[in-house]
């Protein structure tokens, strides 16, 4: 016998408004004017099922009606609900420690710069965090490392995203078990607290190391951020055009410091150089320093 759950899926799809080819073009360039976010003819079906789940809860029956409601509105009430519908469009696929060769570069980095004379101080920007597994993974690697060397540096970790409930959740730290779970037990005894039988919470002490902030790429241009010595974006790019890929990834090299790394993921970004960035040859990473002087 079917769940009422599964019922209520089956219902959804099945009543699901049917969207017009002009529409969709219509929804695609509003997205991409206010995101970057591309959704190709294959991704139609979902755009369809997303923005009627949204509009059903707000009792609302045709896309053109929720279209101008979200370009018509109050400034107010329009910068919420794009919020609330960004969150629904961006696909949030993400894991701790997810690529392990990117984090063991990071590894050898981090374990670099606490040898060197001069700055005692480690920046690491997170460039869309999404729910928070990235920089806290950042984090508890970096803790470890400067734990092992007993080294008095400090770190702080800036962490971006552009859904504002994606952020709340992140801030919060709190994660179902079975993500928690495929932490290395030591790690987890050590930056996990439990909450309930089937949640753990990322420690207070770890938690104050980051500090999320909303930020759409789009404008990272503006981005206070400067002369961050490590920056990690991974599966990101993904969603934008190649010529906004080069954008967003020249204005990131733009605030690096000194030698500092940017770690991308790979095959994200092809053809793309910087004159004051080299790439960094490690296995299966996509990574660029920028050059001393």
């Amino acid at each position: 016998m079917m769940s009422s759950a599964a019922v209520k899926d089956r219902w959804s799809i099945k009543n699901t408004p049917v969207m017009e080819q002009e529409q969709f073009e219509l929804w695609q360039a509003l997205l991409e004017d206010r995101t970057g976010m591309t959704l190709n003819q294959e991704r139609k079906t979902f755009l369809e099922t997303s923005l009627n789940i949204r509009m059903r809860e707000l009792g609302i029956t045709d896309y053109d009606v929720y279209y101008e409601q979200l370009v018509a509105g109050t400034t107010e009430s329009k910068a919420m609900e794009w919020s609330v519908l960004v969150d629904r469009l961006t696909v949030q696929e993400t894991s701790f420690f997810r690529h392990e060769s990117s984090y063991a570069l990071v590894e050898e980095y981090v374990s670099k710069f606490v040898e060197r004379p001069g700055k005692q101080s480690l920046d690491v920007w997170s460039v869309g965090c999404s729910t928070g597994e990235e920089p806290y993974s950042l984090a508890m690697l970096i803790n470890e490392i400067f734990s092992e060397k007993k080294s008095q540096h400090f770190f702080g970790i800036t962490a971006t995203d552009i859904s504002l409930p994606t952020l709340g959740k992140a801030r919060r730290g709190i994660y179902p078990a079975r993500r928690v779970d495929r932490v290395d037990v030591s790690m987890r005894d050590k930056y996990f607290e439990s909450v309930s039988e089937r949640e753990y919470q990322v420690v207070p002490s770890l938690r104050d190391r980051i500090c999320f902030a909303r930020l759409n790429v789009l404008e990272i241009n503006k981005a206070p951020m400067q002369d961050m010595d490590l920056i990690f974006c991974q599966n990101m790019l993904i969603y934008f055009r190649r010529w906004r890929k080069r954008q967003i990834v020249t204005h990131m090299a733009e605030r690096l410091a000194p030698g500092g790394m940017m770690v991308l993921g790979l095959g994200e970004i092809t053809d793309w150089s910087h004159p004051d960035l080299e790439r960094v040859p490690f296995k299966d990473t996509l990574a660029f320093r920028r050059r001393q002087g």
